[in-house]
């Protein structure tokens, strides 16, 4: 399929290692993959392999039906690097359980710098409010899919 646009989503898009961002990724139409456990838990161990191997360090995700918040760190790398690993990753992963067939996720993601004035706790709990805004739970606490490193 064909994406004149796409590219406008690069355009300007600059990686500085040690700068905090809020990556946003959907599925592909939406499709709510992560509604059950297993798949969401595969999403979650990537997001734990990714700070493993030292690309970034998460500080708090959200992993919602269909779609992601992540807020990261970057460290070493690329968001596009680690973005295409986490999404080859979690496809990978998604298939070997037999949640998903076919294109897992949306091509492209959404990324905002984080400014350091800004407040970076308001921003995780932006993020890990994500489920009770949506009405999927009463409380974040109901919800199992999330993180923050303030906890």
């Amino acid at each position: 399929m064909d994406r004149p646009h796409s590219s406008l989503l690069r355009r300007g898009r600059f990686s500085e290692s040690g700068r905090i961002y809020l990556l946003t990724t959907v599925t592909r139409s939406r499709q709510p993959f992560f509604q059950f456990l297993r798949p969401a838990r595969a999403v979650v161990q990537q997001l734990r392999h990714a700070e493993e191997e030292q690309s970034c360090r998460s500080l708090a995700w959200v992993v919602m039906p269909d779609h992601l918040h992540w807020l990261i760190e970057l460290r070493t790398g690329t968001l596009g690097a680690l973005m295409r690993r986490f999404k080859s990753r979690t496809s990978h992963a998604l298939y070997q359980t037999g949640g998903g067939t076919g294109r897992i996720w949306q091509p492209g993601y959404q990324d905002r710098a984080v400014r350091r004035e800004e407040d970076v706790q308001a921003v995780a709990r932006y993020i890990v409010s994500n489920p009770l805004r949506a009405g999927l739970v009463g409380s974040v606490r109901e919800y199992s899919h999330w993180d923050a490193v303030w906890l």
